[in-house]
């Protein structure tokens, strides 16, 4: 399978960057797609809402149904999952795309924020994923992906900032847990992390320009996350995949078509293995 026509894909946190950016290239192929978010009224410092994704799914060739639905509420995940079931006949791809994040140590995170981060990232995650389990057994090809790390258990990537660390690992234990459990039900769980930091919105806020100019568009992430959702879903199940590596494997040689600014060296992001090196010539020979 090569398109994802038709496909009706839940995602998280689709209002904005990485998961608009997965949602949009599903519709390039005339998929279906629900916006679970909680953005439905504008942000004052982050573009973007549930409707204004679901007007550029639309304009892209798919369509949209954009909901209002924070994945740390076990009944408004329910709703929000039968709401999209009922509303095009099913669900065939669930895409863990919601996150938060901090970047502090142990003395600086006050618990309200560790627990922000565990309940989106770790246990959000995993009852998106439960709730859209019963529908994901009826479909032809059904996938679940989450945007997490490979499970590089080094001290380096959780001293700095444990809180978060355990709750993105957290997803990806999922994804270690979960491909085994529904193996045999054909049910795909995969995770997927970008090599070098993403120019969304949110880094926008948190760098500005400056940091920007050193990323990767969000396209790289949703044209990694297309070759994945349209996989045999039997055939390629409990992958950790970095982004560039898997577009490299599937024949994708020009990488500064992803660059915010070829000119300028990418910044690495977190969590990525020291034994998972970059396609040769993917990060360039950049010079500022």
């Amino acid at each position: 399978m090569t398109t994802l026509a038709n496909k009706t894909l839940f995602i998280s946190g689709a209002s904005r960057g990485i998961g608009l950016a997965i949602a949009l290239r599903a519709a390039a192929d005339g998929a279906n797609v629900a916006i679970a978010a909680k953005t439905d009224t504008p942000h004052p410092k982050l573009p973007g809402t549930i409707y204004t994704a679901a007007e550029e799914i639309e304009a892209a060739g798919g369509k949209a149904l954009p909901i209002v639905c924070d994945i740390r509420e076990e009944d408004q995940v329910d709703a929000a999952v039968k709401q999209t079931a009922e509303h095009f006949g099913g669900i065939d791809i669930c895409v863990n795309n919601a996150s938060a994040i901090s970047l502090t140590g142990t003395e600086e995170t006050p618990m309200k924020r560790y627990d922000l981060m565990n309940q989106i990232n770790a246990r959000g995650s995993y009852l998106v994923s439960q709730k859209c389990i019963p529908y994901l057994r009826q479909a032809e090809n059904p996938h679940v992906l989450m945007l997490s790390p490979p499970l590089d258990m080094k001290p380096k990537w959780f001293g700095p900032h444990v809180a978060y660390s355990i709750a993105k690992y957290g997803m990806s234990l999922c994804v270690l847990g979960m491909a085994e459990e529904f193996a045999e039900e054909g049910i795909a769980f995969n995770a997927l992390w970008p090599r070098t930091g993403i120019a969304t919105a949110a880094i926008n806020l948190i760098g500005g320009e400056e940091m920007m100019a050193h990323c990767r568009t969000p396209e790289i992430m949703a044209d990694a996350a297309h070759i994945i959702l349209t996989r045999n879903s039997r055939d390629f199940t409990g992958r950790f995949c970095m982004d560039d590596v898997l577009l490299h494997e599937n024949g994708v040689n020009d990488f500064d078509q992803y660059a915010v600014d070829p000119t300028k060296e990418l910044w690495p992001d977190f969590f990525v293995p020291d034994d998972v090196p970059p396609p040769p010539g993917s990060m360039g020979n950049r010079t500022d």
